[in-house]
């Protein structure tokens, strides 16, 4: 998501030149794999001539409402995450008001986690669940998130996603970093945004200017065991629009490690 315009093999590049050995794949950028239909063995050998693993496809959508296309879909994923050699998928929850009902929620992401589990086991592809802080979501909580791992024996199988933008916004002051497989980092700097009224176009990187404590966020991670990768994940048009990406992303990175 840094740099959606890019090709794959380009993107790789890019992560090699900032210092980055490791990156995500999505499956939501038009033009691009996983949309194009660029086969799962070709990203894999790209990654690898570039000297990057594969953190994860990101994602997933609307994983708690299981259906037999939602399965079909499951396993389609899954499948290009083992090819590719992709050692996670991203699992993100109805973000559309429905199903956010006490008793509905945890039924329903039991429900899935489930299902997903020998799609995911069988592939030996990690599933994380990435609850989302909007008001409108149906997993805002990690520790409900927690609880359903545990509840269906999964803590081998799922971890979760600490986003950082999506942290500040559901107010939880808990963190999980036994359990975190993956910390999404964005910042904010707009001053005048209230905080229901944050959104994705909003995100950008990480600097002096973040209102979203990414540097606390991450460092009570880190303090707490946490010791796996940082994930930038911008939704700014600003720096999708970045003609040189490198020179802000590195800036990012020098900003987060001077202060960690």
């Amino acid at each position: 998501m840094v740099a959606p315009s890019l090709r794959p093999d380009a993107f790789f590049a890019l992560c090699r030149k900032v210092g980055a050995p490791q990156a995500e794949i999505r499956n939501d950028l038009a033009g691009n794999a996983i949309v194009d239909g660029t086969p799962a063995a070709e990203i894999g050998s790209q990654a690898r001539d570039a000297g990057v693993s594969l953190i994860s496809i990101n994602a997933l959508q609307r994983f708690n409402e299981w259906t037999p296309a939602l399965e079909a879909e499951a396993v389609e994923l899954a499948d290009y995450a083992q090819t590719a050699g992709a050692a996670a998928l991203v699992l993100v929850p109805v973000n559309d008001g429905s199903g956010r009902a006490d008793g509905e929620r945890q039924r329903n992401i039991r429900t899935a986690l489930r299902a997903l589990k020998p799609i995911l086991r069988d592939r030996g592809v990690l599933g994380l669940v990435e609850p989302l802080g909007f008001a409108a979501c149906s997993l805002r909580s990690k520790q409900e998130a927690a609880d359903a791992v545990a509840d269906i024996d999964g803590t081998g199988t799922f971890k979760l996603v600490h986003d950082t933008f999506h942290h500040h916004l559901a107010g939880e002051p808990a963190v999980f970093p036994e359990l975190t497989g993956l910390v999404h980092i964005s910042g904010v700097a707009d001053r005048n945004l209230p905080i229901d009224g944050m959104r994705d176009a909003h995100r950008g990187l990480v600097d002096e200017d973040d209102r979203l404590d990414n540097i606390g966020q991450i460092r009570a991670l880190l303090s707490a065991g946490y010791a796996g990768p940082l994930s930038f994940e911008p939704f700014s048009p600003a720096v999708h629009a970045l003609e040189y990406p490198a020179r802000a992303l590195a800036d990012s990175i020098a900003f987060i490690r001077a202060r960690l």
